[in-house]
């Protein structure tokens, strides 16, 4: 019985997951419906645009995110495993996934509001980071050995 609760619970993850991951793919579908211009790419332009600072500090953001999601995710793990605790094993994920939803949402405000045209660098940061927190199989069964 404790397996297949582990096992469907595995299951919930990965749809979890799927759902997050498709989300990465609607950022950019919005950024494509409200200025269709930044995609006409001119890489000539200067790689931190017209507001360096902004984009600078949005950079700096983003790969602290980045770093977090996974110290965040690895301490939430080690609890789930030391209560044994399924639930916590999902904290863990969507903790990480949300950290990483950031980086994503960071590079749709600044296409929207400062129509920065390297906007898709975040987005692939945010759906890299995305990818790497999928939900492992053994990370679900430590948390429920008892």
């Amino acid at each position: 019985m404790q397996n297949q609760n582990a096992e469907n619970s595995y299951k919930t993850l990965l749809i979890i997951w799927a759902a997050l991951l498709f989300s990465q793919v609607l950022f950019v579908v919005v950024i494509w419906f409200a200025k269709p211009e930044l995609f006409k790419f001119d890489f000539s332009q200067p790689i931190l645009g017209d507001n360096a600072l902004i984009v600078g500090i949005f950079a700096m953001l983003s790969i602290t995110d980045l770093a977090i999601s996974f110290v965040l995710r690895k301490k939430t793990l080690e609890r789930s495993v030391a209560e044994q605790s399924i639930p916590l094993v999902q904290t863990a994920m969507i903790i990480g996934i949300a950290l990483c939803e950031a980086i994503s949402i960071f590079g749709l405000l600044l296409a929207i509001l400062f129509n920065y045209q390297y906007f898709f660098v975040f987005s692939i940061f945010g759906a890299v980071g995305v990818l790497l927190h999928m939900p492992r199989r053994s990370d679900v069964h430590a948390a429920s050995y008892k």
